[in-house]
């Protein structure tokens, strides 16, 4: 198996549950969804695609996780969109080094893969996710670019387990306005539902992953541009 490697790079886990937690990213190229405020761009977008991409298999990538980062870091698969592609082959290399695997997707095919922590962003506007995904979610990172967001990821999630967190997460160039419109919505649906949590990515802060040389470190203009068609 060859995965299209888009980025892979040694930081911390920014957000949700495992915040704080060390942590190798392996960021795999393509996406379908096209989310307007997609912090990797490149993975889909014509104007922001890389040169090229790396097609490394499961040996590959377990070599550089070993190297570049040392024995208790969690490997967090990512994208674009892992769940396209047949992950098995990774995570049983990235096991046999023992280490625990998470997977960040919008879960839109059925998971592949012993997974050992599933983070599932689903995308309303887009795919909804698979309701096998949705069984197996261990925690749901929902992006609020808009209030109307909340209930729209929300609606998304029949059959989640009861003990999955739901984390609500304001879309980064939401996050720093000072018009507080999308923070008091998700405030104010976290007063009313104590089953949500109120999320933030503190990586951005830290800017922890610019510290990696393998980090993409192009600015990429969040919350869309209707001139390039996004």
């Amino acid at each position: 198996m060859k995965y299209p490697v888009y980025e892979r790079f040694y930081t911390w886990q920014g957000e949700g549950v495992h915040l704080g937690r060390a942590a190798y990213f392996i960021r795999l190229y393509g996406c379908p969804q096209a989310c307007p405020w997609c912090d990797s761009a490149g993975t889909w977008h014509k104007d922001y695609r890389p040169e090229g991409v790396t097609l490394m298999s499961e040996t590959d990538l377990a070599e550089v996780v070993r190297a570049d980062s040392p024995d208790g870091a969690v490997v967090v698969i990512t994208g674009g969109e892992p769940i396209l592609f047949d992950l098995v082959p990774l995570v049983d290399a990235l096991h046999a080094l023992g280490r625990r695997v998470h997977l960040e997707t919008s879960g839109i095919a059925p998971l592949r893969g012993a997974i050992d922590w599933v983070t599932l962003s689903p995308k309303p506007f887009g795919q909804w996710p698979e309701a096998s995904v949705v069984a197996q979610a261990d925690e749901v990172k929902i992006i609020v670019h808009d209030p109307a967001d909340i209930a729209a990821g929300l609606d998304t999630l029949n059959g989640l387990r009861e003990d999955a967190v739901i984390w609500l997460h304001p879309e980064w160039s939401k996050a720093r306005e000072r018009d507080l419109t999308v923070l008091n919505a998700i405030t104010e649906a976290v007063k009313a539902n104590p089953r949500l949590r109120a999320g933030y990515q503190m990586h951005k802060l830290y800017r922890a992953d610019d510290l990696d040389a393998h980090s993409d470190k192009r600015l990429i203009p969040l919350g869309g541009n209707a001139q390039l068609g996004y």
